[in-house]
């Protein structure tokens, strides 16, 4: 039988002692994950741009019995400049030494038109904060990635960005760039402990799912929570030698 992430059962210290940094940390799948990986034992580095949410996040986790306390950074990656991710990734490298895993989680949606309508300013908005900004991340966060003997990188995908469909526009677009990224990745670290890959999370009840289908049943869509194995799986230790995969989480 072929394993399926999946359905990955695991302990509830699989991520003891492991420093993860998730982006998009303050919604949806971020905020799920963030919080549901604190349980496991992780330290948690919350990336966003929205303090308040942030530190409600924080504050949830603060709440759980044994979860080590968490760090927030707060960046726009739609509009930092260079020198605002390099000081992010300074700080991480000050009060951590290390990353044991890194979720590249937040994305913006950007307009649902055609390409004959679509907003050139918007299509480079969004290819930046969804495929520029996980590069330039990843680039600045390697020394602390190196720094662990486990270390994982997680990209976020989606159908949109395994088979081109009308009207997705620049979403489509930077997420069959995130696919290529994660892929070159992999293949460039192919000899060192470092793995790449992407996950695809399917149709989940958040913001930009309702964005995306305002009119869908929203009742039929699984919570973020209900879609974790997979994420949990990559981050923890079970999944050493695998890299260069695009999975799916449902």
């Amino acid at each position: 039988m072929t394993f399926d992430p999946r359905t990955y059962q695991y302990s509830g210290d699989l991520l003891e002692g492991r420093i993860i940094m998730i982006t998009g940390a303050s919604d949806g799948i971020g905020r799920a994950l963030a919080i549901h990986a604190a349980g496991l034992g992780a330290q948690v580095v919350l990336h966003g741009r929205n303090t308040p949410k942030l530190e409600a996040v924080y504050d949830e986790i603060e709440a759980l019995e044994g979860a080590p306390r968490p760090s927030i950074a707060v960046l726009d990656l739609a509009t930092a400049d260079g020198a605002a991710y390099s000081a992010l990734a300074e700080s991480v490298e000050s009060t951590f030494g290390r990353l044991d895993g890194l979720v590249h989680n937040a994305g913006i949606l950007g307009q649902r038109l055609s390409i004959e309508q679509y907003d050139p300013a918007e299509w480079q908005k969004v290819l930046h904060v969804n495929l520029t900004a996980p590069f330039v991340l990843t680039q600045l966060l390697m020394p602390m990635l190196r720094q662990s003997a486990d270390p994982s990188v997680i990209f976020t995908s989606s159908g949109v960005g395994r088979e081109g469909k009308a009207f997705w526009g620049a979403y489509s677009a930077s997420k069959f760039g995130i696919e290529s990224l994660s892929q070159m990745l992999a293949a460039e670290n192919a000899h060192t402990a470092l793995r790449s890959n992407c996950v695809n999370p399917g149709p989940v009840r958040t913001g930009m799912r309702l964005a995306a289908y305002p009119a869908e049943d929203r009742s039929k869509l699984p919570a973020p929570e209900a879609i974790l194995a997979t994420y949990v799986y990559l981050l923890g230790p079970d999944s050493k030698g695998v890299t260069g995969q695009s999975l799916d989480a449902q």
